[in-house]
């Protein structure tokens, strides 16, 4: 996700847009847009979900680790790669739509067999492990969030259809 610097202030992906200006007897005095912090939907479906008892995977897109949580106690953490600035991860609130041991994933400048243990959770973007690298903790994908196979089995094995997943900066 990409940032918008406007005036002089650099706004993440969660900040707000306040507009400020100032009338004083019918002058007019130059505005200045200033960045707000606001709670993100992200934000608060975070916070319920660790008030609960459920099952959820948390990706940081910004730290590259995934933690699986069961309401608010992390079960398991890991370092991924997620989608590099070309073919960004999306962030987002969404849940594991299919399970498959094995996948071919296709797309314009790749074809990769046999991807172990993918969860698709959005579309075309799904948590796999990934035998064809090992630079875990830096961005490298096409979209998806990378995982060292052994750790995607465990997630295969801990998630089920249904589980949430947050994706975030």
């Amino acid at each position: 996700m990409t940032s918008r610097t406007h005036s002089k202030h650099q706004l993440g992906p969660t900040a707000a847009m306040l507009g400020l200006s100032l009338l004083i007897w019918g002058a007019s005095i130059a505005h200045e847009i200033v960045p707000v912090q606001a709670e993100t939907t992200t934000d608060t479906k975070m916070a319920a979900l660790k008030q609960s008892s459920t099952r959820w995977i948390e990706v940081n897109v910004s730290t590259q680790r995934l933690i699986a949580w069961e309401g608010g106690v992390p079960v398991y953490a890991v370092i991924v790669s997620t989608g590099t600035d070309d073919h960004p991860t999306p962030p987002g609130t969404y849940t594991i739509q299919s399970k498959h041991r094995t996948a071919r994933m296709q797309g314009d400048d790749y074809d990769v067999p046999d991807v172990p243990f993918t969860m698709y959770y959005y579309g075309g973007y799904a948590i796999h492990g990934a035998y064809w690298h090992h630079r875990f903790g830096t961005p490298v994908s096409h979209g998806c969030v990378n995982v060292a196979v052994n750790h995607a089995e465990w997630l295969f094995n801990w998630a089920s259809i249904g589980t949430p997943v947050i994706v975030h900066f």
